[in-house]
């Protein structure tokens, strides 16, 4: 058993002896995105490495740290890769409900396509909140999970060939865009990637470099932290507390084990 995988196994609280098959990915990834967070400390302290499968090992697996879409669904492709998987990474432009656009700083997105039986489907353990937490194919099925609806239709736009869409439980009532993507471009080496981080640490209009963000899911919803608010889904209802800094550490370490 290779090393990310032992570890990976690890740290979601699979057993090294389990065989992790198509079917039971949906278990895999429910297990990921409950372990495993979305944040951006290493974005904010400007604390970063280039993107190699070592550093991703040491980042997530060792010091148990959380990260981004493209180091979150990097990791997950090299485990899927080690369990016998065929999967390529590739990369996507996310969509901006309140402006009802693309976002216009690149195709900053990085999101895993597997193929089972002939068929391609979209695997994603980067998104933040908006997991499919199912693998979803890109026949344009609706695949259901605890946290919500989720399909992929093909449509061409200048920034792919396929959307992601989704209606998110207790917060949805119609389909919106979460993501497009391009099916036909693979990502050949995470090396890449160091250009996304680039955007993402550097760019006035990235999301992730202004202030702390971090979220997971956990047995009865999802669990958001910032530096003025911890918000919580329990069981479709939403509570919200506003913090401060002492607080945020606090909350930080207790929720989400990041003490730096």
């Amino acid at each position: 058993m290779s090393e990310i995988n032992a570890l990976f196994r690890n740290r979601i609280g699979l057993s090294e002896t389990e065989p992790v098959t198509f079917e039971s990915l949906g278990m895999v990834l429910d297990k990921t995105a409950s372990r495993i967070p979305f944040e951006n400390g290493c974005i904010l302290q400007k604390n970063m490495s280039s993107i190699t499968k070592d550093y991703l090992r040491t980042k997530m697996l060792v010091k148990k740290e959380g990260g981004l879409c493209y180091e979150l669904n990097s990791l997950f492709y090299f485990f899927l890769i080690e369990n016998g998987f065929q999967a390529v990474l590739t990369r996507g432009v996310v969509y901006k409900p309140a402006t009802q656009q693309f976002l216009t700083i690149g195709r900053t997105h990085v999101t895993i396509l597997l193929t089972h039986e002939g068929k391609t489907y979209v695997i994603d353990t980067g998104f933040g909140g908006n997991l499919p937490l199912q693998p979803v194919p890109l026949t344009g099925e609706t695949i259901s999970s605890r946290n919500g609806e989720f399909r992929v239709k093909q449509a061409a736009t200048e920034y792919g060939n396929y959307v992601l869409e989704m209606k998110l439980a207790y917060k949805d009532t119609e389909w919106r865009i979460g993501y497009a993507f391009d099916s036909n471009k693979p990502v050949t080496n995470v090396s890449e990637f160091d250009e996304i981080q680039e955007i993402i640490a550097n760019h006035a209009e990235s999301p992730f470099n202004k202030t702390p963000l971090l979220t997971r899911f956990t047995n009865t919803g999802t669990i958001t932290l910032t530096d003025s608010s911890f918000t919580q889904w329990v069981d479709g209802r939403m509570s919200k507390e506003q913090i401060d800094s002492e607080r945020f550490k606090e909350l930080r370490q207790q929720h989400f084990g990041i003490n730096q």
